[in-house]
């Protein structure tokens, strides 16, 4: 996605360049971004409906406002992360699929392994190894296990095992 949106953007927009084909521009780009995001919405609750489980999301209110380098500022001001969101929270309110927000803090620091907490267990962006008991993995992958694991623990007891709840069986004799 990033290698074709980046094709159709403009970076340097020349004095007296046609309004109509910025417009264009803008109107492919948007489309694009569109189309990207239902499909990855329909497909993330259809394998959670498929698999009965829950979808998991960071709570990511107020990202656009940390503080980034001047290389990353065009990404994060272009990711449309909010729109994703939007279509997976209504997609899955039409299929019934529970979505639940958890706190995005540490999420790719901490040690699914044993829960030691740094910011050196990254010591590539694509790598997480852990300090206290060198626990390795692609850092991604990771985060997303502390994501389903947090997910998980702030649900309550009768909502995460319902389905898995059977009446006890009394016997008089």
């Amino acid at each position: 996605m990033e290698n074709r949106s980046e094709s159709i953007s403009i970076d340097v927009i020349p004095r007296g360049y046609p309004t109509q084909h910025l417009k264009k521009l803008s109107g492919r780009m948007k489309r694009f971004t569109r189309d990207v995001n239902h499909c990855i919405s329909r497909h993330i609750v259809a394998k959670a409906k498929d698999t009965l489980r829950a979808i998991a999301l960071e709570n990511l209110k107020g990202i656009r406002r940390a503080p980034v380098g001047k290389a990353q500022r065009r990404d994060k001001h272009a990711w449309s992360f909010d729109m994703l969101k939007r279509y997976i929270l209504y997609k899955a309110k039409l299929l019934g699929v529970p979505v639940v927000f958890v706190d995005p803090k540490h999420t790719s620091q901490t040690c699914s392994s044993c829960g030691h907490v740094s910011k050196s267990n990254r010591p590539a962006r694509d790598e997480f190894r852990c300090e206290s008991c060198g626990f390795a993995g692609f850092a991604d992958h990771i985060a997303a296990i502390n994501i389903a694991s947090r997910a998980a623990v702030n649900q309550p007891i009768v909502a995460v095992h319902m389905h898995q709840l059977q009446a006890p069986v009394f016997r008089l004799e």
